[in-house]
């Protein structure tokens, strides 16, 4: 208990909400896009994202239970403003379609968080004949903030406010494959192990966020 209870340099331990992080925030007049926000991490950013006033595009593979989200978290905080649009990460064409389909509403985008993913799954190619956990976590998540990069620098230009991007990872990073990301072999079934796959994908989700940093 004490190590959750230990305050960080941030003032927040690892039992902190993400209401006590937000609790002095007013986030009105921002918007955020968060992918798989049909449970977990995801639901929760939604939700707590529209309790500070931030206009939230949830992006589900499932619309059906996207429904049913959405219409909890406005049944608990009936002034959220949220919306919802379909978005496969592991296809390619689900993720040029959605980006399109946002880019045509004219709508700002500060925050990104590029949450959806799947995790030691057996071994399975996407649509685009990618290695299903890193075409989802990874190459979904890149190609998604590639197309959207130009409205955030445009927005934070026009609000003059600073966006975020926010790639959600995970220590099991530190748990690829012996060779780090596996270049040559990434839809090699042989030697496939579900778990260092997974890894792969975070460890390409951690790489990609320092190349942004870097960049922007």
């Amino acid at each position: 208990m004490w190590l959750f209870s230990r305050k960080g340099p941030s003032g927040f331990s690892a039992s902190s909400t993400a209401e006590d992080v937000t609790q002095e925030i007013d986030a009105t007049g921002l918007t955020a896009i968060v992918t798989g926000a049909t449970s977990g991490i995801g639901i929760e950013t939604a939700r707590v994202l529209a309790l500070r006033g931030v206009h939230v595009v949830m992006g589900f593979r499932n619309m059906e239970a996207g429904k049913e989200i959405k219409e909890t978290i406005l049944r608990n905080n009936s002034t959220a403003k949220i919306d919802m649009m379909e978005l496969d990460l592991s296809s390619m064409e689900s993720v040029r379609k959605f980006t399109s389909q946002f880019n045509s509403r004219s709508l700002p985008l500060n925050i990104l968080i590029n949450n959806a993913g799947i995790m030691a799954t057996p071994f399975k190619l996407s649509k685009d004949n990618i290695e299903l956990q890193f075409a989802t976590n990874h190459i979904g998540h890149f190609l998604l903030t590639n197309l959207l990069l130009e409205t955030m620098k445009q927005t934070a230009i026009k609000q003059k406010k600073e966006g975020r991007i926010v790639n959600v990872a995970s220590r099991r990073h530190k748990l690829s494959y012996s060779e780090g990301i596996r270049f040559d072999k990434i839809n090699d079934e042989s030697g496939y192990n579900s778990l260092s796959a997974y890894g792969q994908s975070k460890l390409a989700n951690v790489l990609h966020a320092n190349e942004l940093a870097r960049y922007l």
